[in-house]
């Protein structure tokens, strides 16, 4: 595994459903070493603390091979192109990485930087502002029945990370699989994924 991207953004006000809604979702891509702290990235911000950022959620990854799905879905939502590449920061992750998949992670795996280390926390569920961000309606919907929700990361060593670096997995005690919490959790009545 390795970061393909590292991503940050700030809180600002953005139109949806006819209302004014704080989001940071929309991150952009940061060049050179990004200090990692125990609540986050350095430079980065989250609008809703209840559902993004503390000390268990303090780093979104993204797997990097799901954005061809993502590039399908929205040419057929008719809100890109074809040919049109996702850009880095959309889904709000901080690190975009490559060799990354939900099964193949567990609640307290650890990810090992050169600079830092990090571990698997919680997936993420989508909001109202995933489906803006995306720019369709069933954008929640599709990450449900993908399963593509990527990871919250907790900040076991700070220190900094930037795009390029190596990451070594540790596994944890391998007891609670990402992808099967998540699907658990979105299925369930009372669960916390969107509609």
């Amino acid at each position: 595994m390795k970061i393909v991207h590292v991503c940050t953004g700030q809180v600002r006000s953005v139109r949806i459903a006819e209302r004014n809604i704080a989001t940071a979702i929309g991150k952009s891509p940061v060049a050179g070493p990004v200090g990692v702290k125990l609540l986050g990235l350095q430079g980065d911000e989250q609008a809703d603390p209840s559902r993004h950022g503390g000390l268990a959620k303090a780093i979104y990854a993204y797997p990097a091979q799901h954005l061809p799905f993502w590039r399908t879905v929205r040419a057929q939502a008719r809100v890109g192109l074809w040919d049109e590449p996702v850009p880095p920061g959309l889904f709000g992750e901080n690190l975009l990485i490559d060799g990354m998949s939900e099964d193949q992670l567990w609640i307290g795996d650890r990810l090992v930087l050169p600079g830092c280390v990090l571990a698997v926390s919680e997936p993420r569920f989508p909001c109202f502002k995933f489906n803006a961000a995306l720019g369709f309606a069933q954008a929640g919907r599709l990450m449900n029945q993908s399963g593509y929700c990527g990871a919250y990361l907790a900040v076991i060593e700070p220190g900094t990370l930037q795009a390029g670096d190596a990451i070594e997995l540790q596994p944890g005690p391998r007891e609670v699989n990402l992808r099967e919490l998540f699907r658990a959790r979105a299925a369930s009545p009372s669960g916390t994924a969107a509609p």
